[in-house]
């Protein structure tokens, strides 16, 4: 998913000024020079230098313009001479958008020969930087620092992590997820409080009828219909059943159809990400399989049996990994876990709907198979298999009195074995520390079945996410030791309570 351009982060640096003139004129040209280096070195988001600050009322204005620009994902603070904290209580007070300190020097080395007191003057930050710090830590912001030189690659991939991690509390606020029906009956982790969420992250979450969206869907034209089949063509691979001519081609066709009334459907009522349910289909011909790893190869989030939750985390998480290598998908549902002396793996799926993002083949093969749930015609999927490499399992729950972020590090492994009977896309993983470790840790910490798993993101990203929500994030990864684990929860416990 490519990021838009048309989003930015203000670059603003503390001063003061009881410099002078000349001392400030020199901070804003350095600033210039920082602002155009990070620019060129092709960070996600475009930063926009603002003026310098160095009065209370200058910071007031500038957090409260922060707020109301409609492009500005955030704010990166650097504290190049002393910028006394008092003077961005106020401001930081109402600011509601992320904020991160840049903790950097404009020179990357020290001058040894030249360096002399209005070198000191002017190059402040190990000075400015402490005190800006003791003042977020003061009124408890929930705040990034990054620590480094503005050209190290290391300190710019930080930065650019940290702009993605900004852009979906963007995306999260503006988001929109449509449920077609209600959730599974009898579930419980597909639950949550709808309006607790769109407190904590922003995003709404509301209903249609099936009804509503069949309309649609049958509305589409046949001759839509053809053009889009004519691109699966130049996609993917048939199945002799799925290819032109095939006994199941009207299952394609039908496919296509749903594909085109649901997007249609989702743009015209601006949601980005949506539900289903194999118990509410109404008048749809096949449960949406095809059409769904579609759309979330164009970036919607999803998942099945009415659970917004991961439908939300996917949609968000796909947003966080913008144009990065590796995929995001929906996962879970249908697990197998192989508990022997010999093999230690756990098999994921879902009943159709997994990206093709994650795919390892070029071309996805189509094809046309039984599904004996839903009590409908036998749906058109994608079927392809996941690359080896280190991934995440994360899962978002609702807890009562907050949400939980559970994450697993897993790493996947080439599928040893064909799977003819198993049609659907699957991923074959070793979960970290191990399967039987993550196994009873995920059950202890409530984790869904069903998860958004992602090539692309790392346990830093879960993090950055965690901290700029302000949410619990549980992890399981190599260090993780059962005893240890149940301690954090019984410790997030308290202190989730107590904060109330």
């Amino acid at each position: 998913m490519e990021q838009s351009n048309s989003y930015s982060v203000w670059f603003v640096i503390g001063t003061q000024h009881l410099y002078g003139a000349e001392t400030l004129r020199q901070v804003e040209q350095n600033a210039r020079q920082v602002v155009e280096g990070l620019n060129q070195a092709g960070l996600p988001l475009r930063l926009e230098l603002k003026p310098l600050v160095k009065s209370p009322d200058e910071a007031l204005a500038l957090c409260r313009d922060a707020n109301y620009d409609k492009q500005c994902v955030g704010i990166i603070t650097w504290l190049h001479t002393f910028s006394p904290a008092k003077m961005w209580i106020g401001g930081l007070s109402v600011l509601n958008k992320p904020l991160l300190q840049f903790h950097t020097q404009f020179n990357a080395e020290i001058p040894w020969d030249s360096m002399d007191m209005d070198f000191m003057n002017l190059n402040q930050t190990a000075h400015g930087g402490r005190e800006f710090g003791f003042i977020g830590a003061r009124m408890g912001l929930q705040h990034s620092v990054v620590t480094g030189h503005w050209q190290d690659s290391a300190s710019q991939q930080r930065l650019g992590n940290w702009m993605r991690a900004a852009l979906t509390k963007q995306a999260s606020q503006q988001l929109k997820v449509a449920r077609f029906g209600d959730n599974m009956r009898e579930v419980a982790v597909t639950e949550g409080d709808k309006v607790a969420a769109q407190i904590q992250f922003g995003y709404s979450v509301n209903g249609w009828g099936v009804g509503d969206l069949v309309e649609v869907i049958n509305g589409v034209s046949d001759g839509d219909v053809n053009v889009l089949v004519d691109e699966y063509e130049s996609l993917y691979r048939f199945t002799d059943v799925a290819a032109s001519g095939g006994e199941k081609r009207q299952n394609v066709l039908d496919a296509a159809r749903i594909e085109l009334g649901l997007k249609r459907f989702l743009e015209a009522e601006g949601c980005h990400a949506f539900t289903t349910n194999f118990q509410t289909l109404h008048g749809m011909t096949q449960l949406p399989g095809l059409a769904v790893q579609r759309l979330m190869g164009q970036g919607y989030g999803f998942a099945g049996e009415g659970d917004w939750k991961t439908a939300a985390l996917l949609r968000i998480f796909k947003v966080l990994a913008g144009d990065r290598k590796g995929g995001t998908s929906l996962y879970g549902g249908l697990h197998l876990s192989l508990l022997t002396p010999v093999t230690i793996w756990s098999s994921g799926s879902h009943m159709l709907e997994v990206c093709p993002s994650i795919a390892i083949e070029e071309k996805p093969l189509i094809d046309v198979q039984f599904l004996g749930i839903g009590d409908k015609a036998d749906p058109a999927r994608m079927i392809f298999s996941t690359p080896a490499g280190r991934a995440i399992n994360a899962s978002v729950i609702d807890m009562g009195d907050r949400f939980r972020l559970l994450v697993n590090v897993v790493d996947a492994i080439e599928q040893p074995k064909p799977l003819p009977k198993l049609p659907v896309a699957r991923a074959l993983w070793k979960a970290q520390p191990s399967l039987a470790t993550a196994s009873e840790a995920w059950i202890l910490g409530g984790g869904a079945h069903h998860t958004v798993f992602s090539q692309a993101l790392t346990l830093d990203d879960m993090y950055l996410y965690g901290e700029m929500n302000d949410i619990e994030v549980l992890v399981i990864d190599e260090h993780t030791r059962l005893p240890a684990f149940k301690d954090a929860l019984r410790w997030n416990e308290a202190y989730y309570r107590l904060k109330r």
